[in-house]
């Protein structure tokens, strides 16, 4: 995120909330978010489902999966035609300005309507309102990254902010609202391929040899795949074992008979885990490990803030800590290292990644009273943290505009398999399961799988509320429930993947984006008749 939770929600007069279910999926964002509406802040949302925001927004974009990047190019577009762009911004502090405005100007109103099926009144409404006032904020999660086009997604949202100048100051930016608790810290420890930690590029000069010298051993110049390709890798022959911490591919990722083909596959499987899990069930070796409230530590959250976690808990039994038992595999294979305290290997992280030079786990434990955490970059002991990104000027100089051209899903309905299906989440249930699928009461309230059904698809096909159904796409078929409503649009389905008696990923597909291997989720091709 450019900018800090309490800034959007404080200080931006209009809030664009993309493909982000941010009640359901980050509760207490989504209630702050409520908050700032009802104190008089502007709202835009862009959703094909009518989630519950959108009763609340100024503008409801309800638009086809998939066609994230052709809407954002007609709002540039009537951005740029109604003079509504910010001149001076876009001439200090940007380049290649000229080549987006050729781009977009084939993206009018009318032509993004006949993609994106909404109302041209709406995109340029959404437009106007966006570019209208001094602050607005871009919030964004899985519903713009999950696809084949993700990337394309973010990068088309970047340029609607920079045009607007919404990028450098308060109230403003680009926000990708993480998915889990600790996505941002594993990314800033460098758990990219070809990313070493701080983002610290492998094709940078002089990169390996300072972290040579830093670990005291030679590093393997090859750079590695994304967790999301060494399926196929698997199937092929090309990777061997596998080492899964505190995942369940089995239950999450697309495609799982592709998934569980490739788990066979491999001659040897280990899974660090709290609980016996599907992915679990299938190792050749599980390793017992900690929950957070049994270890020390520190998440770095969606706002880049690095907060202490604190031992709270002793319990029983064979588990040890995650670190623990990676530093043993480490002096086994060879590599001696010292058994090190969490709060020794955040200040080892504090020599090699500068955002994180002046966070320590003393120096947070001494405010914890006074100021929850820190956000990077905070590059020494005297500096205070960054509230917002890219004040007075960009990291690489200049803003550099990216113009995408949209590109429609990998796959799309036909006669055989007519409908659209989404995924998501939920409120009650958090991702696998693993521990709120647990919990009795939880399961009480939402415990089971279920397929939201446009009234009118199901009228056509004899299916009524709460009916037993079967949902097939080109890799499988499972059995649901069915909810019928109006809050998906007709010929479009939603499925949260949670729940394992009719988990999505049966029927999801492995498309994957061409930059960051990030599976399409959001757009897969599936037939619905009663069982």
């Amino acid at each position: 995120m450019t900018n800090s939770i309490e800034d959007i929600t404080t200080n931006a007069q209009v809030i664009m909330m993309v493909g982000s279910n941010v009640e359901e999926a980050h509760p207490v964002f989504g209630m702050q978010v409520r908050e700032a509406v009802e104190r008089g802040a502007r709202l835009i949302v862009v959703d094909p489902r009518n989630i519950g925001l959108a009763a609340h927004a100024d503008v409801h974009l309800k638009l086809r999966p998939g066609t994230n990047v052709a809407l954002v190019n007609g709002m540039i577009h009537t951005i740029i035609a109604e003079g509504l762009y910010d001149e001076a911004y876009v001439a200090a502090r940007t380049e290649g300005f000229e080549e987006l405005k050729r781009m977009v100007a084939d993206y009018t109103p009318e032509r993004v309507a006949a993609i994106c099926d909404v109302p041209a009144h709406d995109i340029v409404q959404a437009a106007r309102l966006y570019a209208g006032v001094d602050r607005a904020a871009i919030m964004y999660c899985l519903g713009v990254t999950e696809h084949s086009t993700g990337t394309a997604g973010v990068l088309s949202l970047s340029n609607l902010a920079m045009c607007t100048g919404n990028i450098g100051r308060s109230g403003c930016g680009v926000n990708p609202v993480r998915g889990q608790n600790n996505v941002q810290g594993a990314c800033d420890m460098g758990g990219n391929p070809g990313d070493f930690p701080g983002y610290q590029k492998f094709s940078t000069p002089g990169v390996f040899e300072k972290f040579e010298q830093a670990w005291g051993v030679k590093l393997n110049r090859t750079t590695g795949r994304f967790a999301t390709e060494e399926f196929g890798a698997a199937i092929r022959g090309e990777c061997k074992a596998m080492y899964i911490m505190g995942e369940d591919p089995v239950r999450t990722d697309p495609d799982t008979q592709h998934v569980i083909k490739a788990l066979e596959s491999l001659d040897f499987l280990v899974v660090q885990e709290l609980f016996l899990t599907e992915t679990a069930k299938y190792a050749d070796v599980v390793l017992p490990g900690r929950s957070f409230l049994e270890k020390e530590g520190t998440f770095t959250n969606t706002e880049r803030r690095v907060q202490r976690v604190r031992k709270v808990l002793d319990v029983e039994g064979d588990h040890r800590l995650d670190t623990d038992i990676m530093i043993d595999l480490m002096n086994r294979m060879g590599y001696p290292q010292p058994h090190l305290s969490a709060a020794q290997i955040m200040d080892e992280v504090a020599t090699v990644d500068p955002h994180y030079g002046g966070v320590s786990h003393e120096r947070l434990d001494s405010m914890r009273f006074r100021n929850p955490g820190i956000q990077w970059p905070c590059p020494s002991s005297e500096h205070e943290g960054t509230p917002y990104l890219h004040k007075g000027a960009f990291t690489r100089g200049l803003g550099r505009f990216m113009p995408q051209e949209y590109q429609p899903s990998v796959e799309q309905p036909d006669q055989q398999y007519p409908l659209i299906m989404m995924t998501g989440r939920v409120l009650h249930q958090y991702n696998a399961c693993a521990m709120t699928g647990r919990t009795e009461g939880i399961d009480l309230i939402g415990g089971a799988s279920f397929i939201e059904m446009n009234d009118r698809d199901a009228e056509r096909l004899g299916i009524a509320d709460g009916d037993r159904v079967r949902v097939s796409s080109r890799r499988g078929a499972i059995h649901s429930q069915a909810r019928v409503s109006d809050k998906t649009n007709p010929g479009q389905t939603w499925m949260p993947f949670h729940f394992q008696d009719g988990n999505s990923n049966w029927l999801t597909i492995a498309a994957f984006d061409a930059h960051a291997n990030t599976p399409e989720y959001k757009v897969c091709a599936v037939a619905v008749e009663k069982a």
